[in-house]
């Protein structure tokens, strides 16, 4: 459900046409950062990074390549707000 509630949020932010601060809000990175790797371990993906493990963790992880993830049309865009928010915001990656 929280993934679900961070992804609307992503979207709401993108269509409303909100003002982007110009630097990073670490809150809002690390929401969003939240919002789509939940996605990519809903549907099996192994993590690589260290914070990725440690929050998620690699239990029954099925996917190396996020390419090949079984995603729905609605991941997907969901995902490429997401990731359009994390760029306006300067979201370290």
């Amino acid at each position: 459900m929280r993934s679900f509630c961070l992804s609307l949020l992503a979207t709401a932010l993108l269509a409303s046409g909100m003002a982007v601060p110009a630097l990073a809000n670490p809150q809002a990175c690390a929401d969003l950062w939240t919002a789509r790797n939940e996605i990519y371990k809903a549907q099996g993906y192994c993590f690589r990074t260290k914070r990725a493990i440690a929050a998620f963790g690699n239990a029954g992880c099925q996917y190396d390549d996020v390419e090949d993830l079984p995603l729905s049309a609605n991941d997907h865009r969901v995902i490429a707000d997401i990731v359009r928010q994390e760029r306006a915001l300067r979201c370290p990656r």
